[in-house]
């Protein structure tokens, strides 16, 4: 990270923890420098780098001033999903989603994928590397089944920060966080099982519902504060639900985080209805601001709450090292994992342990999660700016993903095709839902670089999306 970075991200900490209020002048350049020892050019470099996801504004012969939140003034409206379980649909978006996961020749703004660019990660080749020497060929052998000791030493440090206290031999290393998620509910259900999740859903938790036969129960959810806990309580009292899919920290896709208060009731209304929580936290590392917040296993004292995370948003997706912590479920859960794929590639856990005992991935996580708040606020604005008047846009506190509600007059599964001619491609929301809902809806990705070829890209996105507006509106007029 660079000085003008770190002073930037100290400046605006000052900011969101109201120590500047709005309105405020902030320190003077000169201020700055003698408090950071730092050149004038970093002290400007750092208030530029404010001024661009428009956090204060410049003032001619004044200075600098702290501007109004940049909460969008439009968020995305509660869901509405129905009101009974539903088979899951929609693999042929999916499946076309994952192809274009290597595609060079569009620019994928949907895709969830964190930035592998960061020089913080070049130490975790160096060891992969070391490894691959140092191992020779036993790094090419069966590890434990419940995975490497040392990963799950780390994986349980970790976990602290998140309110958990796990012994190693609670977790068991998985091939990816999405086989963590596949383990838990083969774990607890049986075919024709129904299963509330929140709504929009991520879709890859949708397919395994669709795997396995099982289907999903949608619950309202509200963009701030996360799964209808009064909608959720009353689909218990009416439905035989075997388990509870949430994402409740830097939810994917919707981007909000529960409150403590809120996951503690939810835990509790489990408890009530003596019904198991399969929790994803997998994007709860990228915090913006410290601590992170507690998980919903953290409030867990009888081992109801199947924890699944992994290091696929936070250092790189082709590690596929994930990890779940099953609770009162490990005998079943490991029996599955073994009936999956067995145990899992050793020298990714191996280097992924050295890489957090060494303190490289908390760096890591620090640099990366202030990039992205920073372009968060970048990607708000584009879309403020190019996307039609009057769209919902999401304001996660951690990640990388943004949900854009668009007019109701908007089909985002037709507007991916005509930006397919312009070599761009989104997420539309209907892959979130069992049904096919929000289709007015899409996900992009800011955890790239913003380059003005992505601005360009964004506002190709809107201007197609206003076209489709305006052709909706003048349809309508020839009706009447």
């Amino acid at each position: 990270m660079t000085r003008y970075e770190e002073v930037a991200g100290i400046l605006r900490e000052r900011i969101e923890h109201g120590i500047y209020h709005v309105g405020d002048r902030l320190p003077s350049i000169r201020v700055v420098c003698q408090e950071f020892n730092v050149s004038i050019s970093t002290a400007q470099e750092a208030y530029r780098q404010l001024l661009d996801v428009s956090l204060i504004e410049s003032r001619p012969k004044s200075g600098y001033f702290v501007l109004p939140s940049r909460v969008p003034a439009v968020l995305p409206s509660v869901s509405r999903p129905a009101q009974c379980p539903l088979d899951v649909s929609q693999w042929d978006q999916v499946l076309e989603l994952v192809a274009t996961q290597r595609d060079n020749s569009r620019l994928l703004l949907g895709r969830g994928v964190p930035n592998l660019a960061y020089e913080t990660l070049k130490p975790l080749s160096k060891i992969l590397s070391g490894l691959h020497r140092k191992h020779d060929l036993n790094g090419f052998n069966y590890d434990k089944l419940s995975g490497s000791p040392e990963l799950r030493q780390q994986v349980a440090r970790l976990a602290i920060a998140s309110g958990c206290l796990l012994h190693p031999d609670d977790i068991m290393i998985t091939t990816g966080c999405q086989e963590a998620l596949s383990i838990a509910l083969r774990t607890l259900t049986q075919p024709g099982d129904v299963v509330a999740v929140d709504s929009p859903s991520f879709y890859g938790t949708m397919q395994i519902l669709k795997a396995n036969g099982l289907k999903a129960l949608e619950i309202p959810t509200d963009p701030q504060t996360g799964i209808s806990l009064e909608a959720l309580e009353m689909a218990l009292e009416q439905w035989p639900i075997r388990a509870i899919q949430v994402t409740p920290t830097y939810n994917n896709p919707l981007g909000y985080t529960m409150s403590e208060a809120r996951k503690k009731a939810l835990f509790q209304l489990a408890q009530r209805f003596d019904v198991a929580i399969i929790e994803d936290d997998i994007y709860g590392d990228l915090a913006y601001t410290h601590p992170r917040p507690l998980t919903v296993k953290s409030f867990d004292d009888d081992g109801r709450v199947l924890l699944c995370s992994g290091f696929s948003k936070t250092v790189g997706p082709g590690l596929r090292v994930g990890w779940l912590a099953p609770g009162c479920y490990r005998d079943k859960a490991l029996h599955m994992k073994y009936v999956s794929t067995g145990a899992s590639a050793t020298l990714p856990q191996l280097a992924v342990a050295e890489f957090v005992a060494k303190g490289h991935y908390e760096r890591h996580l620090r640099y990366a999660t202030r990039q992205y708040q920073r372009q968060r606020d970048v990607m708000i604005n584009w879309v403020q700016r190019y996307f039609p008047k009057g769209s919902g846009i999401s304001y996660p506190q951690g990640s990388f993903l943004l949900w854009v509600e668009l007019p109701a007059l908007v089909d985002c599964v037709r507007l991916n095709e005509r930006l397919a001619q312009r070599a761009i491609h989104v997420a539309p929301g209907s892959l979130f839902s069992a049904s096919g809902k929000f289709r007015q809806c899409l996900r992009l990705n800011y955890a790239f670089t913003l380059t003005p070829a992505i601005e360009d890209a964004v506002r190709t996105v809107g201007e197609l999306a206003t076209e489709m507006v305006e052709e909706a509106q003048r349809y309508e007029v020839a009706l009447k």
